[in-house]
């Protein structure tokens, strides 16, 4: 650590103002409840209507950040160059063939923002037009992002969403593209998303409820005003969330209600958007399905029939309910479908096994399949959907935390692959320098954790190196062994990188996750330790050498840790950090809370759920002890992790704490949960998290 005495300013201390309530029997004591701003709603329109004091003890935490890490500054600096020095600024995706065009994503020199283009079908690089300059269109905005930009089946007009606030509260916009110019189109208050009609003149969104909830979808035809928008499905169940979609043949535009273990689809059809909607099969409770089409029958990606693990049956389009459901692919225990997609003659299948991916063709005339063969140990593995249905071409993105990322093309017939583009390190990169692996944690009860590891080949495996260990485990989201040019810059200077793909997530299948949420979440925290122990059992570091790193739910995984194992870790980086968890879910009026009774329990109504919440939230376990090093990063308009959340438990600790470690809380007052827009500046956040892991290890 570094002895400059301008890095020891005096660090604030919030107002204490108790606030108690009874649940269940229980009294709950709240000193910093008064932190949440109850115009919350208004601030995420307009972060100037935050109460002047808690933004006054908000900028008092930011400038005590500041000055504390001010001796930083140069290496935050180094951080962000090398960083940026890792990305191909002039920069523009693989082109997307539809019909008479081809769609990319492009960027410039020094843009921030991404740039959206088109070219005739096989035109040469340079070519065609630019349908929308992010760059143009962000200048002098503090906060800009691109929801969504989607052209009509006739590639006449261009339907794009922007947030302005980093709350996503996106407002859908209809370009001309022969023109240029946008149309007096504006649709304020969406999710962002937009799914076209085949007409040309009609598409589908979904609109947010006050309370920031998606759960309207409307029709609206270009040209006409927002006012007069048809609402096409409304969701009277305020923990259901809805999201629209379409199958690849293009033939339905598909609605999806669903919350973390329960879907519902509706069909419209393409063709004819102003039909009633057509349901496929009725919400069950646990019951999970998605939908794709082809010719006369749908394909039911589904868990019915205690296929935890996923199966895909067919159905006649007139009669898709459940009694007409035909199997086509069988369950497999351990084996998790996680994406199917339907081509002309074949169906594509990403599924998981033993927590690695792979991709299955399926030819539809025979039923004769065939995988796509992978080498490495641990990697990365996704498909792009593209925008054709009558095609023998995917597309599919490899990559491995050593390999940058690799686009192929793969001929589903002649089965050959041909490589598209390698991801540019403009800098330099060699992936003999470095090392990948994958080592088995043993928990608690006997299942092994995977963790995956990044190091450079020099690196001593004496004990000595430090390690961040990061890890989510929530939702059922497995976290890839993917390739990640800002993590070199802690491997390039000594740290191992790991990553523990912990029960909460998908990785090792269904199972996975449901093994970790609900009564047995208790199973996403002890993994975590338990990873980190192995890596020491191993030798490869030591115990309080460990740098622990997680965001949104992997922030409340972060809290966790920190109350149940501090001497195990150096420091604990907690990005975005869903550490109010009890009073979070007790408060049915939040955007996120009856959506996540679902994975973390209703404390509201069940006394059990209560206990078990209270039992881990890190917020109320914070104790009169020992605490590593803490940095935790929230945003103002973060509507997903309310930016108290960070802001309340940073104050507990640093009322609690009996070490003299760091507790440092960032709050960005222009930004929500993906943290700043722009490409490089949301590289200075990454720059500051590592500066943090840095000082503390020594290593700077």
């Amino acid at each position: 650590m570094s002895s400059d005495p301008t890095s020891n300013p005096i660090p604030p201390r919030a107002e204490t103002r108790p606030v108690t309530t009874e649940h269940h029997g229980a009294r709950l004591i709240d000193d910093y409840a008064w932190l949440r701003a109850e115009n919350w709603q208004d601030v995420m329109r307009d972060p100037t209507a935050l109460d002047p004091a808690i933004r006054a003890y908000l900028e008092a935490e930011n400038a005590f950040t500041d000055a504390r890490l001010a001796h930083t500054k140069p290496l935050q600096a180094a951080l962000f160059e090398e960083m940026k020095g890792r990305i191909k600024e002039d920069d523009t995706s693989v082109p997307a063939p539809d019909g008479p065009f081809e769609y990319q994503v492009g960027y410039v020199t020094g843009g921030q923002y991404p740039r959206l283009l088109r070219r005739p079908r096989g035109g040469p690089d340079g070519a065609g037009t630019i349908m929308l300059d992010g760059n143009a269109e962000a200048e002098g905005k503090p906060y800009w992002q691109l929801g969504d930009g989607s052209h009509s089946h006739d590639h006449k007009l261009l339907a794009y969403s922007v947030d302005e606030k980093g709350s996503e509260l996106f407002t859908i916009r209809v370009r001309d593209l022969a023109t240029g110019r946008d149309l007096a189109d504006s649709i304020p208050d969406t999710r962002g998303g937009v799914v076209w009609a085949r007409d040309g003149r009609t598409f589908f969104y979904v609109r947010l409820d006050d309370n920031h909830r998606p759960l309207y979808v409307y029709r609206h035809t270009v040209g006409k005003p927002a006012e007069s928008d048809v609402l096409v499905y409304e969701e009277k169940n305020a923990g259901f969330y809805v999201g629209v979609g379409a199958t690849q043949s293009g033939r339905f535009i598909l609605i999806d209600a669903h919350d973390h273990q329960t879907s519902e689809v509706y069909l419209v059809d393409a063709e004819k958007p102003a039909d009633p909607l057509r349901l496929v099969a009725p919400r069950r409770h646990g019951h999970e399905y998605a939908v794709e089409h082809h010719g006369d029958r749908l394909y039911i990606t589904t868990n019915s029939g205690d296929a935890e693990d996923f199966r895909i049956v067919t159905a006649p389009i007139a009669t898709p309910g459940e009694a007409h459901w035909t199997e086509l692919v069988p369950h497999k225990p351990g084996r998790l479908i996680i994406d199917t997609v339907l081509y002309a003659d074949h169906l594509v299948r990403l599924e998981r096994e033993e927590s690695l991916p792979r991709i299955i063709i399926r030819h539809l005339s025979d039923g004769a399949e065939h995988s796509i063969a992978f080498d490495e140990e641990a990697y990365s593995l996704g498909v792009s959907h593209g925008y054709e249905f009558d095609t023998t071409t995917i597309r599919f993105t490899y990559s491995s935390m050593t390999t940058p990322a690799e686009v192929f093309d793969y001929d589903m017939v002649s089965r050959t692959r041909t490589l598209r583009k390698r991801q540019e390190i403009p800098s330099g990169h060699n992936p003999a320098d470095y090392v990948t692996r994958r080592v088995l944690a043993p928990a608690a009860d006997g299942q092994l954790v995977p963790v995956s590891l990044l190091y450079r080949k020099s690196t001593p495996l004496d004990g000595s190196a430090p390690v961040l260990l990061y890890g989510y485990g929530a939702y059922g989201i497995p976290i890839p062994a993917s390739f990640s040019t800002t993590r070199l810059s802690l491997v390039d200077r000594g740290f191992i990188y790991a990553i523990a793909h912990i029960r909460g997530g998908k990785d090792k299948g269904y199972r996975w996750y449901t093994d970790g949420k609900l009564e047995r979440k208790v199973n996403t925290f002890t993994d975590f330790i338990a990873a980190g122990e192995h890596l020491v059992s191993l030798g490869l570091t030591r115990r309080g050498n460990i740098v622990a790193n997680g965001g949104s739910a992997g922030g409340m995984l972060m809290g966790a840790v920190a109350n149940m194992a501090p001497d195990l870790f150096l420091g604990i980086i907690a990005d975005v950090p869903f550490v109010d968890v009890l009073n979070t879910m007790l408060d049915a009026s939040l955007p996120l809370t009856p959506p996540e009774w679902p994975e973390w329990g209703n404390p509201i109504t069940s006394e059990a759920d209560f206990k078990r919440i209270l039992s881990y939230s890190p917020y109320e376990n914070v104790e009169a002890k020992s605490y590593p090093h803490i940095f935790a990063y929230g945003g103002l308009t973060d509507p997903r992790v309310t930016y108290w959340e960070p802001a309340k438990w940073i104050a507990r600790l640093r009322e609690r704490n009996t070490s003299d470690n760091l507790v440092l809380l960032q709050i960005n007052m222009e930004a929500g949960h993906g943290g700043a827009s722009g490409r490089f500046e949301a590289l200075k956040e990454v720059a500051l998290d590592y500066a943090f892991a840095l000082e503390i290890t020594g290593k700077t």
